[in-house]
């Protein structure tokens, strides 16, 4: 403790902004000097780790007054009521509208309860420097219509309770510089509709609810985007416009039957898709470099077949099954239709193959034995072999794919044991 006392008061304020503020608090009865170090941290962190909230809550409105940082670079709270119901919507919207006063920068509020009350204050969304926010389970019932967030780059909304589209898109509206938004929508949410606008957005994560009962439909313009991860298994309709600075898309959804959806993430370089319906004829992917597959679904062998026809200049392929899919047990793949003619993409562009999670099926074994037959630039095929799932032994795998004939001379097979 010597030693460290004898550090200058600014190191020692870096150091303890490592630290839980519950525990650099405590540091307050080591010396004169130490007890007023903690009010100058710029990292602010309150969360229930199974105590009483009652005790939490006392602890936070008699140290939180005194904290005198002009910044707080980050203010986070993250509080479960599931067991008492001592913290109230004013006591949360009390403490953020502390943060709030001292130039806050990044606000992180976790807050579970079954009350239903307003839990933002309207200062929050006066809020000039704040550039990261985000809101977990709370509710958010109201956004002033004269409110600005000037500085927001980041938004997280998960699992937030709203009583309609309103202050939803209101919040959205707000938000002149934002790029990066994250959305989870609940499952009984209320919502019939909504609009996701934003000219400035770069980056969008939306989740939408197999369960969500009410939705009618939902529309993404947002012509800046880079980068879209789309998991919809409601089956509702969406319009999503163009994006044509669109980059790289995860697509996991019920369907293609609306078509636009996969139009509007052609011109991406990487892809990453999970359907169980092919997407339809008349849409060429020419930019497309990077193609990851989920094949967990009946009719996946139908739409890998389509990719293969519509990307010509495809490099490389990723047969999976993504990891929110690998406890679903759904890994059905129907049998592969070899197409009609071979695909472009395996005549002069296709080099890297890996198949990770390869059961050895028939239908597994065709497709595997089509692509090393057909691809003629293929450098390196891997095969994750999977020898658990379908009891389909593991020299059996390597046989019937080292016997077959390459297109390519040069293509190097690397077969490896999934554990």
């Amino acid at each position: 403790m010597d030693n460290l006392s004898r550090l200058p008061d600014e190191l020692l304020v870096r150091i303890l902004s490592l630290v839980p503020t519950k525990v650099v608090v405590s540091t307050s009865i080591l010396s004169k000097r130490w007890k007023f170090l903690w009010m100058s941290l710029p990292k602010l962190e309150f969360v229930d780790r199974d105590e009483s909230l009652l005790v939490l809550k006392n602890f936070v409105n008699k140290n939180l007054p005194l904290h005198r940082a002009p910044v707080i670079q980050s203010f986070l709270l993250s509080l479960y009521e599931s067991r008492e119901k001592n913290i109230k919507p004013e006591d949360i919207r009390q403490w953020v509208e502390i943060a709030v006063s001292r130039h806050l920068r990044e606000l992180d509020v976790s807050y579970s309860s079954d009350n239903k009350e307003n839990m933002v204050p309207n200062s929050l969304f006066a809020c000039k420097s704040l550039v990261v926010l985000k809101l977990r389970f709370l509710t958010l019932m109201d956004v002033p219509s004269t409110a600005c967030l000037p500085s927001l780059k980041t938004l997280l909304l998960e699992l937030v309770v709203y009583e309609d589209q309103k202050p939803f898109e209101a919040l959205l509206s707000i938000c002149p510089v934002l790029e990066d938004l994250e959305v989870w929508f609940r499952e009984d949410e209320s919502i019939q509709e909504f609009t996701i606008n934003v000219p400035s957005l770069r980056k969008l994560c939306l989740h939408v609810s197999y369960y969500w009962s009410s939705l009618e439909r939902y529309e993404i313009d947002t012509p800046c985007l880079e980068y879209l991860e789309l998991a919809d298994w409601n089956d509702s309709p969406c319009l999503v416009k163009n994006m044509p600075k669109l980059e790289k898309a995860h697509v996991d959804v019920v369907s293609f039957a609306v078509k636009n959806v996969i139009g509007s993430v052609a011109s991406v370089k990487h892809l990453t898709v999970c359907s169980e319906d092919v997407y339809g004829d008349g849409i060429v992917f020419d930019q497309l470099e990077h193609l990851k597959l989920c094949i967990c679904k009946d009719d996946s062998s139908n739409v890998l077949a389509q990719f293969l026809k519509d990307s010509p200049n495809l490099r490389v392929l990723v047969i999976s099954q993504l990891d929110l899919h690998a406890d679903l047990k759904t890994n059905e793949m129907g049998y592969w239709n070899q197409p009609s003619s071979v695909p472009e993409c395996l005549l002069s562009s296709l080099q890297i193959l890996n198949w990770e999670g390869y059961f050895g099926r028939p239908q597994d074994r065709d497709i595997a034995v089509y692509i090393l037959r057909n691809a003629r630039h293929l450098r390196t095929a891997t095969i994750w072999g999977n020898t658990v799932e379908h009891d389909v032994p593991n020299l059996e795998m390597i046989k019937e794919l080292t016997l077959s004939s390459r297109a390519s001379s040069t293509c190097e097979l690397v077969f490896v044991e999934d554990s």
